[in-house]
This record gives structure tokens, C-alpha cells and sequence, in this order.
């Protein structure tokens, strides 16, 4: 059943937004993991160095 929902939110989202928008769409939301994922990893990092320092 989730495959079908899959397939027809797909479908459906293909008809609605034109190719422009689509691309627009994905591409702003990789750029956001993007920066949740660099903001994450420099924030570990900074977290294992600084707690190496303290050691």
C-alpha cells in the first residue's frame, strides 16, 4: 500500500509543478541537509576536539 501512495504523491506532483519548479523544489531541499549536515558534523567536531583538550 505505501508504494502506491508513493507512486501516485509522485504522479500527482509531476502533473502539478512544471519541471522548473520540481527541480527548484528538490534542489532547496538538498541544499538544507546540505547545512543541517555541515552545521552538525563542524558541531561534532568541534565537540571531540574541544573535549580532547579538556582531557
Amino acid at each position: 500500500m505505501k508504494k502506491w501512495t508513493l507512486y501516485s504523491m509522485t504522479i500527482l506532483s509531476l502533473m502539478l509543478l512544471t519541471s522548473c519548479e520540481a527541480i527548484e523544489t528538490i534542489f532547496k531541499a538538498g541544499m538544507w541537509w546540505g547545512i543541517i549536515l555541515v552545521v552538525g558534523v563542524v558541531g561534532i567536531l568541534l565537540w571531540l576536539f574541544s573535549r580532547g583538550k579538556n582531557s
